[in-house]
């Protein structure tokens, strides 16, 4: 690409220059609007600044990017509503053996829900469980909530819907849903382990809790706090519950026969009874639904219209209006992808990526071990430095000024 006139490199970058900072510094204090604010100016510059037209900056964005990004979010906000984290923490503790095989269980079962349903709503859900698990466990949570972020990243690698800029690497390169995750998994599988290991290695001291200092007895009276109880006082709550229980089963049988001989409705057909095994018929749907989505993807069809097929039919199932789990749907992620999209187009068009590339050609061949080594570690340090998304887009709009990667 020829390099653009002189002004409008400069213009081209002082415009993607405040996307950049306003992405890795929302607030900074000279202009604290915000990383999708912060897009959208960096956007409207280019236009401003006549490095794209208004038509080009429309091309510019990518809608299928778009509509996969909000499928995904609509999925996974049914998702919530079904309890499925509520059954993934619970997985956290079935028959667990000590705080090792805990710390082990989160980081499989971040990885595993991250990868399937993003990383930042599996973090968000997730992290009251870990909390609740180790306030009840007398275990530090450090360690745990540590295992859960750091995983939950390992994890989203795996697949295009994982995290953003995995999106936007695998749609506009054409990778399916399925390639995308036979090339990352083996890599995810070994981080995924290797940071079990190393978190197990840094934390054995406090993970290394005696049996009986786990096991004590907790009781809980609904405000939230954990009371220990003594052992007079155990035996006095037990012949309580043991007396209390006798007395409601006698209760309940003489209402019973009352209510049979009043000849009242039976119970299979009380109204609660039938809400109860509607929003089990409801859950089931959803959980369905989505292993469907998943089928579908790992056979290869369109991932923006499977996902947005699957948060339609999610709406319908439900038969309500659909608004309240439209509102949890990030729409300032999805303005910031816009904004995004159109700011690195108009940079690729100043020449400078592609006049960057031949500088570094020389010592980041990616065709050669040494090479692909200096990447992964310039996208390392930037990545922790700024943001993994502008970081991956930066990178991105570098490799696509490659004859080759084209």
């Amino acid at each position: 690409m020829a390099m653009a006139a002189y002004v409008k490199l400069i213009l081209g970058s002082v415009a993607f220059s405040i996307f950049w900072v306003l992405a890795v510094f929302p607030t900074v204090p000279l202009l604290p609007i915000g990383r999708a604010a912060g897009s959208l100016l960096g956007g409207i510059l280019m236009v401003i600044f006549q490095i794209l037209t208004v038509d080009q900056a429309y091309q510019a964005i990518d809608l299928s990017i778009l509509v996969l990004l909000f499928g995904t979010m609509v999925v996974s906000g049914y998702l919530e509503r079904a309890d499925a984290f509520k059954y993934l923490g619970k997985l956290l503790t079935w028959k667990s053996k000590g705080a090792k095989d805990l710390i082990c269980r989160i980081c499989l079962i971040s990885a595993i829900s991250s990868a399937l349903f993003t990383n930042d709503t599996s973090c968000m859900v997730l992290t009251e469980f870990v909390l609740k698990i180790a306030r009840q466990n007398h275990l530090p949570p450090q360690p745990f909530l540590l295992a859960l972020a750091s995983s939950a990243n390992i994890g989203s690698t795996a697949t295009p819907i994982g995290n953003p800029q995995n999106l936007v690497i695998a749609t506009q390169n054409g990778v399916s849903f399925g390639e995308f995750l036979i090339g990352i998994l083996p890599a995810a599988v070994v981080g995924l382990l290797c940071n079990a290991l190393l978190l197990i290695f840094m934390y054995g001291d406090l993970l290394s809790v005696k049996k009986g200092q786990q096991d004590s007895t907790v009781a809980f009276n609904g405000d939230g706090v954990d009371h220990q109880l003594s052992p007079a006082t155990m035996s006095h709550v037990e012949t309580t519950n043991v007396d209390s229980v006798h007395h409601e089963s006698l209760r309940n049988r003489v209402n019973s026969k009352q209510a049979m001989g009043a000849a009242e409705v039976p119970w299979s057909l009380n109204g609660a009874y039938w809400d109860h095994r509607n929003q089990k018929l409801w859950k089931s749907c959803v959980y369905i639904v989505v292993v469907g989505m998943l089928v579908s993807l790992l056979m290869g069809f369109n991932m923006s219209g499977t996902a947005i097929t699957a948060a339609l039919a999610l709406m319908i199932l439900d038969f309500k209006d659909a608004v309240p789990c439209l509102e949890k749907v990030s729409y300032s992620l999805l303005i910031f992808f816009c904004g995004m999209f159109v700011t690195v187009q108009g940079f690729n068009k100043t020449g400078i990526p592609s006049a960057l590339w031949e500088l570094m050609e020389p010592y980041a061949k990616i065709d050669e071990i040494s090479g692909i080594v200096v990447l992964a570690l310039v996208i390392l340090v930037l990545s922790n430095l700024a943001s993994n998304v502008p970081t991956g887009m930066l990178i991105f709009s570098l490799l696509c000024a490659l004859p080759s990667f084209r």
